[in-house]
């Protein structure tokens, strides 16, 4: 090399330490990389109690707004307000001297009525002896008659109007139509009412039972339409009709409520229909227009999949998936169906059947088709908690 040129000799030098650079190390060279140990769980079939959460709002059982059918003024208002009253119990009561006048009234012309009638019947029925006689004209007669006819309409009249006064005076006590707790009043005594005035006198709602109208949506009530008619699931109807009751803050009510009915219109600006829920309510715990969740069970599926909410990963479509050991030891990519979180559990609908290897730990270190030995679950280990996506750099979290 002393013969070449220098140029040359650099370059003949720089491509000798490539060459060294490529060769192959042998012993003194990196180690090769091991199979990743992953922990998995053999997926069982369980029986799945179907539940849906839903919102809803509490509303009386029954709800009587006290109003006057007759107009006067108010001498005696006979509860407190915010107490328990039972139906016929006196709440108001109207001024009932001119009521009582009036019916007075109409009774003393009822017995008028009735004192003139016997008179009016012998008189017919004299001329019409006489009238066939020709003892006298049928004209007479004919007067006769309709004298009779007038006293028995009169008497219908009379009794007629005994019945209105008689009704108007029933109406000035005011009694509760309904047992129930009553409501703060909106007059006093002194105050002047008239009949069937558009502003309640008070309101008494009965609050045991209450119930809870909880709305479902019709795209909701349509799958799982298609869920029984396809088998998937059974249903019992005794427990499907019973209803838990989470209250606003979060605590369960103790008292079970029973599925009543569903509404069949729904409603066009939130496309849902409303279910109905009767519940207990001894101790008035639960008000009208109180915020709950209802937990209404739809159905059973005896053969239900569940998987940790963790070994589930997304690729970049937000399609589901689960890494799995299969037969040959590597680990397989499977695409999932889930229907809905139970827990902290998925339900999957497809892409996992009975006897299955999922890797629950490990996740970060294996991508599908890489070999994989099976090493006992960790319980600690912070892999358990991770699902990675193969196609996409793990990203941190905050």
């Amino acid at each position: 090399m002393k013969n070449l040129p220098k140029r040359e000799w650099i370059l003949a030098l720089v491509a000798g330490l490539l060459l060294a650079g490529c060769s192959p190390r042998g012993a003194q060279g990196a180690p090769q990389r091991g199979i990743a140990e992953v922990g998995v769980v053999t997926v069982q079939t369980e029986r799945v109690v179907l539940a849906t959460e839903l919102p809803g709002r509490t509303a009386a059982y029954r709800v009587a707004d006290i109003r006057p059918q007759v107009s006067g003024l108010i001498v005696k208002r006979a509860f407190e307000e915010g107490s328990l009253v039972k139906e016929g119990d006196l709440l108001y009561q109207v001024d009932p001297t001119q009521y009582q006048a009036s019916y007075d009234h109409a009774k003393a012309a009822v017995a008028l009525s009735e004192a003139s009638l016997p008179a009016a019947r012998s008189r017919e029925e004299r001329y019409k002896e006489l009238v066939a006689s020709r003892a006298i004209g049928e004209q007479e007669y004919d007067d006769a008659l309709a004298a009779l006819r007038q006293a028995e309409a009169q008497l219908e009249y009379s009794k007629a109007a005994l019945e209105i006064a008689a009704v108007n005076l029933s109406y000035t006590p005011i009694k509760s139509p309904i047992s129930g707790r009553i409501g703060r009043s909106s007059v006093t005594e002194g105050a002047i009412v008239t009949a069937y005035q558009p502003v309640p006198l008070a309101t008494v709602q009965q609050l045991d039972p209450i119930y809870v109208d909880v709305p479902q949506s019709t795209s909701e009530m349509l799958k799982l339409q298609r869920r029984m008619e396809g088998g998937k699931f059974s249903s019992d109807n005794k427990s499907q009709n019973k209803v838990a009751i989470i209250r606003e803050d979060g605590t369960p009510y103790p008292q079970q409520g029973t599925l009543e009915f569903r509404d069949v219109t729904v409603n066009p600006t939130t496309g849902s229909v409303i279910l109905r829920v009767v519940v207990p309510n001894p101790d008035s715990a639960l008000l009208p227009g109180m915020f709950v969740r209802a937990v209404i069970e739809e159905g059973i599926i005896e053969d239900g999949i569940l998987v940790i909410q963790s070994c589930v990963g997304r690729n970049q479509k937000g399609e589901p998936f689960a890494l799995v050991v299969d037969e040959s030891g590597k680990a397989a990519m499977r695409m999932l169906a889930i229907d809905r979180a139970i827990g902290n559990k998925w339900l999957v609908s497809s892409g996992l059947a009975a006897g299955d290897r999922v890797i629950t730990e490990g996740l970060q270190r294996v991508r599908p088709g890489v070999p994989v030995a099976i090493a006992p679950v960790n319980s600690g280990s912070k892999d358990k908690d991770q699902a990675v996506n193969p196609n996409q750099p793990k990203q941190k979290t905050k």
